[in-house]
């Protein structure tokens, strides 16, 4: 089968959407199935992760539906995998028609309306009941925990998962989106600069438009070690005692790894894991908020 991911990463899209594609991607691909991706060439994209991983790239000049649809048919599509938010449930339904026999499956962490015969919400905040009337009849629904898109070092760092030794240092884990479209890094590291015996393991990627700034304030801070388009998220993940997160798929991989967190929202499309998260009783900011992020640091500190 000749399966097609249709997805974009870039300094304001975020790089999440690729990552977990990757992931899926690869169980299909350990199942015998050709992948393809359709990628347009954004500013901050990590295209060069697919190259990486071996599969072939097609670039497209834009989001038109026709230059999608002819992609398909030259290479013989069999299945098309959506992960866009630009791509709405009119748009799903027109590829549909110009090609019957194509199956659609699509990625939602929101509840939209969509035209497929898959759909899929790894996220563990995932409620199959929220998708009735928004998907066709037959539709087959993927939703949480059994179905969160883990990277393979991440079933690995939990198998050998021990006990943490105690150590005169806290380790801390920041994670704030691939591309920090917030910019909250360099605030939270604002906070966390006046406590002692406290190392940092941050995280973020060439997509992060504030790169620059960050690499200068993290310069010669022996305490933060500044992590850029790191393959090890999930041994920093198992080394730290706790996590400051967004309540992305990151919030995902922690839940996985058992550490606590600290989620602080910083895009609509995560008000559905925020409010799972909150309603669970965990540590969530709606928005940065110094004074209340303070609170929950003396807290997990104490």
């Amino acid at each position: 089968m000749n399966i097609l991911f249709r997805a974009d990463s870039s300094s304001t899209i975020g790089t999440g959407h690729i990552m977990r594609d990757l992931v899926l991607a690869q169980r299909y691909a350990a199942k015998g199935h050709s992948i393809i991706f359709a990628i347009q060439d954004l500013q901050g994209n990590i295209n060069h992760k697919i190259i990486e991983a071996g599969y072939e790239l097609n670039i497209l000049k834009s989001n038109d539906i026709e230059e999608l649809n002819e992609l398909i048919k030259k290479q013989k599509i069999d299945m098309i995998v959506i992960d866009h938010y630009e791509i709405d449930y009119k748009f799903e339904k027109m590829i549909k028609i110009k090609n019957l026999t194509l199956k659609i499956l699509s990625f939602d962490d929101t509840y939209e309306k969509h035209y497929c015969d898959i759909l899929l919400n790894h996220n563990i905040s995932a409620d199959k009941k929220r998708y009735k009337n928004l998907v066709p009849k037959g539709c087959k629904l993927k939703c949480g925990a059994k179905y969160t898109l883990l990277r393979d070092e991440f079933i690995k760092e939990k198998k050998k998962l021990k006990k943490k030794k105690s150590s005169k240092k806290l380790k801390i884990f920041i994670a704030m989106g691939g591309a920090d479209t917030a910019n909250l890094n360099i605030k939270i590291l604002h906070v966390l600069k006046k406590y002692k015996n406290i190392k940092v393991y941050l995280v973020t990627t060439l997509a992060n438009q504030n790169l620059k700034e960050l690499e200068k304030y993290c310069k010669d801070k022996k305490w933060i070690m500044l992590h850029i388009n790191s393959d090890k998220i999930a041994k920093l993940m198992a080394k730290s005692d706790f996590a400051i997160i967004s309540p992305s798929v990151t919030a995902n991989e922690a839940f996985f790894m058992e550490l606590p967190f600290i989620a602080i929202k910083t895009a609509n499309n995560q008000n559905d894991m925020y409010k799972y998260l909150k309603q669970k009783k965990h540590l969530t900011m709606k928005r940065w908020n110094k004074n209340k992020f303070t609170k929950y640091i003396e807290k997990l500190l104490s």
